[in-house]
């Protein structure tokens, strides 16, 4: 039964804590796999890092303490510690931008039933003067759809506690719980932890429109129609403009390989490949690299693939080998000298 005796009601959650710390790590795991299938099959994107932990009992005891006991008994209401500590189980959840805080809440929202909100983002900047590391704390609970479910019946009655937070934002919490004495310090040194804290604002934004003007190119790149641009003379600025990208790559490969997913950060790499060879080389050249010889290496990869049906012959190589061709002196190493001598082989048979 609840009481007023702070010592009593202490013994009695130190046993509750002690007899059920494997259920809570249990709940735990559970809750962390639960979260990771429902942000999977959303449309959220990615998130880094979805972990959890079990409060300490020392730490849920301070924490009564500190925000419930002295309000409870001067009201002289009974209490037991355990209704008041929604946390002991908590997950995390790191976000790689801002915006995918309120998507994780809305997916949360549809499927645990909540208990309690509380939104740090909203209350740092709603205060000038003031610091600290932003997040969405969400108290939630198992929906009674989901406890009925025999895999998590056993949690039924665990509560637990799931922090949202961006890369930055995480971060910046990290350093926030570092910083010592933060409602006494200076006003001088409280004027560059807020520089500080603004920083880590801005560098949240930037990163959400890099991502924005990422997508814009690559929609641009995949949609825009092939053009080639014309050989004129150009300033040193207009020359690293015109050199290509991995965005022009995109347009040109995706224009002749349209059933291919290029991957990001394959691209990238294949990008790097072609200007550690020729590094003022442009869109329009590999465009034309592929318009004057796929013909040719399409039907050298036919008899490539034909002569060995268990090997490979990806778009990327059918592109080595157009830019081979394009110019052997400039990508004599885009191939490997094995595949180069194969491919001179054939060359030479086929004019025979």
């Amino acid at each position: 039964m609840p009481s007023l005796n702070f010592e009593q009601e202490r013994r009695t959650f130190s046993k509750y804590y002690d007899n059920n710390q494997q259920l809570f790590e249990e709940a735990k795991e559970a809750y962390i796999s639960l979260i990771d299938a429902l942000i999977r099959h959303s449309d959220i994107g990615e998130v880094t890092k979805i972990e959890g932990r079990v409060k300490d009992k020392s730490e849920g005891i301070k924490k009564f303490h500190r925000k419930y006991q002295g309000k409870l008994e001067s009201e002289e209401q009974p209490y037991r510690i355990r209704d008041y500590i929604s946390d002991l189980i908590g997950i995390r959840i790191v976000c790689l931008y801002e915006d995918q805080i309120s998507m994780v809440a809305e997916v949360l929202q549809k499927n645990f039933r909540i208990i309690d909100v509380t939104d740090k983002i909203s209350a740092v900047e709603s205060t000038d003067d003031s610091f600290g590391y932003k997040g969405l704390h969400m108290d939630l609970a198992l929906s009674d759809e989901l406890a009925a479910q025999p895999q998590y019946q056993r949690y039924a009655k665990l509560p637990f506690e799931v922090q949202i937070r961006s890369l930055i934002q995480d971060a910046w919490s990290v350093l926030d719980h570092k910083i010592k004495y933060k409602k006494s310090i200076p006003n001088d040194l409280r004027r560059r932890i807020n520089a500080l804290s603004a920083l880590f604002e801005l560098a949240d934004r930037e990163f959400k429109e890099i991502r924005k003007a990422t997508a814009e190119l690559i929609q641009q790149a995949t949609v825009a129609p092939m053009e080639e641009e014309s050989g004129t003379n150009v300033s040193g600025a207009q020359l690293e403009e015109k050199r290509i990208t991995a965005f022009d790559f995109l347009r040109v490969a995706g224009h002749f390989f349209r059933d291919f997913e290029f991957e990001d950060f394959k691209v990238d790499g294949f990008v790097q490949d072609i200007l550690k060879l020729d590094q003022d080389f442009e869109k329009s050249e590999l465009h034309r690299s592929l318009v004057e010889n796929f013909k040719l290496v399409k039907e050298y990869r036919a008899d490539f693939l034909a002569e060995d049906p268990e090997n490979s012959f990806s778009p990327y190589t059918s592109i080595r080998h157009c830019l081979y061709l394009y110019d052997c002196i400039t990508f004599q190493r885009i191939l490997s000298r094995g595949a180069r001598e194969r491919f001179e082989l054939w060359l030479n048979n086929r004019t025979e």
